[in-house]
């Protein structure tokens, strides 16, 4: 192996606020440790002022993610993509501005079918949606579960991926048979923030030693994330961008080789379709 060459290191799920953040600052951060490739997810769109009440509204987190992906790629040795969605905790910031479930889950929608128009012109590579990681009552639960539902069938249309937020656990497999019976293939939806066992849709997982163990034992196809958030007043949350580099370092020291090339190569082409060797410098 030329040692000079970089392998590919990818976090599959981190923000980038290019507005209130450190943006294309955090990438090269994660650039200089060891990273390659990020997939980059857009922060709801009330991060950038105003609430949400149309169409155009999502347009403006979806503009800033898009705008700060570009300008990381051009900081990366490999690349940045793009997931674009809508974050399920919106159903609840609806409910209490006096939304009823039902007005919230076709807001949701229409948030997500403007997402799917930037993975059909192909500036984005992904769709994200999900439900309540709390406790919710049954109307909203039952609305979000619309909402996700609706993200599979675009994910079908569109033939991507979609990541999931989703409450915590190992058993998804009904989750991924509603996207199944929506047209999709079961490995090409990702479970957000997992542990390091999941059954049901791909685990990215949060890059916790313990779970990335768990992760790298298994044999299975899995991700590594650090949801990195890019708050100011949060620094570090929920983990540095410096961290899916560094636990790669060591789980290379641990002789973990094979579910390194599964977590950064073969799980990404899987489920994405892309090529994180060839998209190296």
């Amino acid at each position: 192996m030329d040692e000079t060459q970089p392998t590919p290191t990818l976090d599959n799920h981190l923000h980038l606020d290019p507005v209130n953040g450190r943006g294309v600052a955090a990438a090269e951060e994660f650039a200089a440790v060891g990273g390659t490739h990020l997939l980059v997810l857009n922060k709801p769109s009330w991060h950038y002022g105003g609430e949400i009440t149309d169409a155009d509204d999502f347009r403006a987190g979806f503009e800033h993610t898009l705008d700060v992906t570009r300008r990381s790629t051009a900081v990366l040795p490999g690349r940045a993509w793009a997931v674009l969605g809508v974050h399920p905790t919106l159903i609840s910031r609806l409910t209490d501005q006096g939304f009823t479930p039902e007005e919230a889950r076709d807001l949701m929608q229409t948030g997500l079918d403007v997402a799917a128009e930037y993975v059909a012109s192909g500036d984005a590579l992904a769709l994200k949606s999900g439900r309540p990681h709390y406790e919710v009552d049954e109307a909203v639960w039952t609305a979000s579960n619309s909402v996700m539902r609706h993200a599979f069938s675009l994910g079908a249309a569109n033939d991507c991926a979609v990541q999931l937020h989703t409450e915590g656990g190992e058993e998804f497999t009904e989750v991924a048979q509603w996207a199944a019976d929506a047209g999709m293939s079961r490995h090409r939806v990702v479970k957000h923030y997992a542990g390091g066992r999941v059954t049901g849709p791909t685990p990215s997982v949060l890059s916790d030693k313990d779970e990335l163990l768990r992760a790298a034992e298994a044999g299975e196809p899995f991700m590594m994330e650090t949801d990195f958030i890019d708050d100011p007043e949060r620094p570090g949350a929920v983990l540095g961008p410096k961290t899916v580099p560094r636990r790669t370092t060591w789980l290379r020291e641990q002789g973990y080789e094979t579910a390194l090339e599964i977590a950064h190569v073969e799980t990404p082409h899987r489920v994405y379709g892309i090529d994180t060797n060839e998209t190296l410098e």
